[in-house]
């Protein structure tokens, strides 16, 4: 595999892998509660109840909702660089008051504080690498976000092993991820601050500053910081409010985002992150956890082969390839869990399934849509549109985690895979119709191709 960055991106990546420990932290705490939810509900009593064991899994997915939203305002408020080191708080308090928790209440408020913060992490990551990294490696760079997140799961998985001898060791599962946090807020003194937001507040000298030690003395500078100080929508506007996104001027490409995310989390991830240990067992496996953890390998090996491919094949190729290998993927865990006659076959196929599903996933429907999303959006509405559209991610993540338990109990596992196959088919239909490919291409130029008004209208377009 040749260099996945140029000189310019070895200049970005150590701040790009400091953004991305709010990521780790993002796939740890969606990922430590998969092999450790029985030890959790035996401990604190709550073993019968599934919807009991619901809220302990969705609350975070809940609080996850609420970070996403305000994790737009304050990176327009206070800048990215603060709103990293100020999320640091609820993603080092909320495991911590997990890790210790003697009943319910105390572990989903410790859930949510988590939730908080990795609801913060999921618009702001994507939004700061996005926003430093060089046009031509912006797709590499970015899915660094989605490996990180991946890292997290298998890390969640791995740390989960010792639970078939250690029935406590979910307590040390959640104490060990007090540790990125504590680094993800030292580490974000040495970080600069978006050069792009450094504009928006006219402090131009600092924004060039930034843009030199971050693209280099050189053509490329000349030519980025030249983009953010004619561009209208960069100086001349202030920060949208909310209910601009519903507006004519930007409602397409903010729907069109929505939408994105909305078929992400229907396509039946979470089910696979918080409940294979539960599905493989159900299948025969003996070591469930274990076959858990080979999924988050996959993971991992996916996303990585996303990185490699992200800024030649572009974003549309991966995500349609995606949903595609992951909607055949869903149909063959289905008919693997249902079928008599592959009965004999049942778990090495429902492993295989899941593990081709996570390999999909992780090679476009995960790391393109945050990165897609950070390129298609305005800057004007770009924290705020990310925050909206992430919402949209965990109020779905949190309704799927919260009924999938008892929907299964209803109808079948594999009546509800074979739905999350037909969202997945969907979703390839719908990317070929709706979404423009963005690589190679400046943030600039992008916003320039969809959303003309915005240039149109602005003072600052008559000088490009």
């Amino acid at each position: 595999m040749g260099k996945l960055w140029s000189h310019s991106g070895d200049a970005v990546l150590p701040f790009v892998c400091t953004a991305c420990l709010a990521s780790l932290l993002f796939g740890y705490h969606l990922g430590v509660i998969n092999g450790a939810l029985d030890h959790i509900a035996a401990g604190l009593g709550f073993a019968d109840d599934a919807i009991l064991q619901g809220w302990v899994v969705s609350s975070t997915l809940a609080g996850a909702a609420a970070g996403s939203l305000t994790g737009g305002a304050l990176a327009d408020r206070i800048g990215r660089r603060r709103t990293f080191q100020l999320n640091a708080l609820p993603l080092f308090l909320g495991p911590l008051l997990s890790s210790n928790s003697g009943g319910f209440e105390s572990m989903v408020l410790g859930r949510i504080l988590a939730g908080i913060g990795i609801g913060i992490a999921s618009s702001v990551v994507p939004l700061y690498i996005s926003e430093i990294a060089p046009t031509e490696d912006r797709g590499s760079l970015g899915s660094l976000n989605q490996i990180g997140i991946n890292i997290g799961i298998l890390l969640a998985l791995v740390a989960g092993l010792p639970l078939a001898h250690s029935p406590n060791w979910w307590r040390a599962m959640f104490l060990l991820s007090t540790l990125p946090a504590i680094l993800l807020l030292l580490g974000m003194f040495k970080c600069p601050e978006s050069p792009r937001w450094l504009v928006k507040q006219g402090r131009y000298a600092e924004a060039e500053a930034v843009s030199r030690l971050l693209w280099g003395k050189t053509n490329k500078f000349e030519e980025e910081i030249g983009n953010l100080k004619t561009d209208g929508s960069e100086t001349f506007d202030e920060d949208a409010i909310w209910g601009e996104l519903l507006s004519k001027r930007y409602w397409k490409v903010v729907s069109t985002g929505a939408s994105l995310f909305l078929i992400q989390q229907l396509s039946g991830i979470n089910t696979v992150v918080f409940f294979s240990t539960a599905v493989f067992r159900g299948a025969g496996i003996k070591s469930d956890v274990a076959a858990s953890a080979l999924v988050g390998l996959a993971n991992v090996m996916g996303s990585m082969v996303a990185s490699s491919q992200m800024d030649k094949q572009g974003r549309k190729y991966l995500l349609m390839s995606s949903f595609t290998g992951m909607g055949a993927s869903m149909v063959l865990l289905a008919l693997s869990l249902a079928w008599r006659s592959l009965q004999t076959f049942s778990a090495i196929l429902a492993v295989l399934a899941t593990v081709a599903y996570m390999l999909a996933f992780s090679y476009g429907a995960g790391p393109v849509p945050a990165l897609l999303l950070a390129e298609m959006f305005a800057s004007r509405i770009r924290a705020k549109a990310m925050a909206f559209s992430l919402g949209v991610h965990w109020v779905c993540n949190f309704v799927v985690g919260l009924l999938f338990l008892s929907v299964v109990e209803k109808v079948g596992v594999s009546v509800v895979y074979l739905a999350f196959g037909a969202v997945c088919f969907c979703g390839t239909f719908y990317v070929s119709k709706n979404l423009v490919e963005t690589k190679g291409r400046s943030l600039e130029e992008i916003e320039r191709e969809l959303s003309p008004a915005v240039y149109n209208d602005a003072p600052g377009f008559a000088i490009l």
